[in-house]
């Protein structure tokens, strides 16, 4: 029996004085105001604060993973300079450049339209794709057209099922590879106090998660999602959502059956009642919608018939209420993944209905000003966690990496105000509150008590007090994982 006792610990949520607290073969055992030690080893915490440890309910893994090893071009204000820092990079290094990819434009409120021309003019024979912030769009020049099976394209622009699939075929590198890069990322995950992610890769990565912590990569909790093209392999295969994959200690599960059925805010395809304000007369006005309706019904019926829970994708009013419909159609419950615009009609409706809201505080905080913009006089209820909650919907918090940092401490300050970078509130009203923030960031729980698995985060402040901007750089001391330490500060 291996045992650890956290001696001094402020429990989050719990009375203003230190307490011990016993954790034996993964379990929290016992606390009281003094334990002794027996067996066990004693990390001294000298009074700071012991909580739950943190979730991410939305990533995107693999993407996050490989983000470090693309070209940041988040902070260009324009296609042109977008462009022009293109040509700055294959001029710092021309012997290297055999594909350039970068990540992060987001072009809603750029002067100018992103255009193969302008890629073509600083980068003639070097294929380059750049991926846009939200993942639902991809720019590419010339030659990566005729390498991606694009070659007449008339912009270089491919969004929504285009520009997954060249994101896909871009990450599909050699196994060992990725599975480095994955453990870099996890490693830092765990040193934020992450213990657990719903991760929802666009490829099947049930196999691949169960190959990395044979290897040694066991720092998280994660639930793989699967798509519509690979339910029935799954369902072949006997999983339900929940069940643990042999081999990986429990840390690999089957997570839930994720559809796309409409696209984002930055791309202009988020399905909504009424027209993108300024795009009245575009081809596509009010975003697209990718199922028919007695299609997702199908869908839902289907996985949630074999015991694997359905997560929809839906950003825009018009397709939150359309997934709304077919769960009620389907009769089973689930969840919305991003929830991002709501009819005001529809907030009851999840908690009726019994469909939860994964939610990404920090995409309010990226997309504000175009919300503002494309959303002009609906943004009251958009991204409207203070009128879920009200309602009575379960919120799960996340990051939607690499959209926005892998980052819990990030996203509860987004939550709590609306707030970043000194700017003013964005619909203070929205806000929810800090014990709401924490239990959407963790399993649910906001407390550690006798019987809980030992998943916990050891930090400096408490984060039920802690302001936003305390929040955004929480120091992190320890992370646990089954009582085992996957990041240790103290000593």
């Amino acid at each position: 029996m291996t045992s650890t006792l956290l001696r001094d610990a402020r429990l989050v949520g719990g009375p203003d004085r230190p307490q011990d607290v016993l954790v034996a073969d993964g379990v929290v055992t016992a606390i009281a105001d003094s334990l002794q030690p027996g067996t066990s080893e004693v990390v001294e915490l000298d009074g700071r604060y012991l909580g739950p440890g943190l979730w991410d309910h939305h990533v995107h893994f693999s993407q996050w993973a490989l983000v470090s090893q693309r070209l940041d071009i988040s902070a260009a204000t324009s296609a042109a300079e977008a462009a022009g820092m293109i040509a700055t990079h294959l001029l710092s290094q021309p012997d290297k450049a055999v594909q350039l990819v970068g990540f992060g434009f987001r072009d809603a409120l750029w002067p100018d339209a992103p255009h193969r021309s302008l890629l073509d003019a600083v980068a003639p024979a070097v294929p380059v794709v750049l991926m846009s912030g939200d993942l639902h769009c991809v720019w590419l020049n010339s030659v990566a057209l005729t390498l991606f099976g694009h070659p007449y394209h008339s912009t270089g622009v491919l969004r929504e099922q285009d520009a997954f699939a060249v994101n896909t075929a871009l990450s599909t590198i050699p196994d060992d590879l990725l599975d480095r890069w994955v453990d870099e990322a996890a490693t830092a995950a765990a040193a934020r106090g992450v213990v657990g992610i719903v991760d929802l890769e666009m490829s099947l990565t049930l196999d691949s998660w169960t190959r990395r912590v044979a290897a040694g990569t066991g720092r998280l909790r994660v639930d793989c999602g699967v798509y519509p093209e690979d339910l029935e392999a799954v369902i072949a295969r006997g999983l339900r959502t929940g069940d643990a994959l042999p081999g990986t200690d429990g840390l690999i599960r089957m997570g839930p059956f994720k559809i796309i059925i409409d696209g984002s805010l930055n791309t202009r395809t988020a399905a909504c009642h009424d027209p993108f304000s300024g795009f009245e007369h575009d081809p596509n006005p009010n975003g697209l919608l990718a199922y028919e309706f007695d299609e997702l019904v199908a869908y839902l019926r289907r996985a949630s018939s074999n015991g694997i829970v359905p997560a929809v994708h839906a950003i825009g009013d018009l397709a939150n209420q359309l997934a709304l419909d077919a769960f009620e159609a389907a009769g089973v419950g689930g969840g919305i993944e991003h929830a991002q615009l709501i009819a005001v009609t529809d907030f009851a409706r999840f908690a009726s209905l019994g469909v939860t809201a994964s939610v990404q505080p920090e995409h309010a905080m990226d997309d504000r000003d175009i919300a503002d913009l494309l959303w002009a006089g609906r943004t009251d209820r958009a991204f409207a966690f203070a009128s879920l909650v009200e309602a009575g919907v379960t919120l799960h918090f996340g990051s939607d990496a690499p959209v926005a940092p892998l980052d819990p401490w990030v996203t509860m300050a987004a939550a709590l105000s609306r707030s970043r970078d000194g700017r003013e509130s964005w619909h203070p009203e929205q806000r929810t509150d800090a014990r709401t923030s924490y239990a959407a960031s963790t399993d649910g729980r906001t407390a550690v008590a006798v019987g809980d698995v030992a998943d916990l985060v050891v930090t400096e402040l408490d984060p039920l007090i802690a302001s936003d901007v305390q929040l955004r750089s929480m120091p992190v001391f320890a992370t646990m994982l089954g009582g085992e330490w996957t990041f240790r500060l103290l000593r």
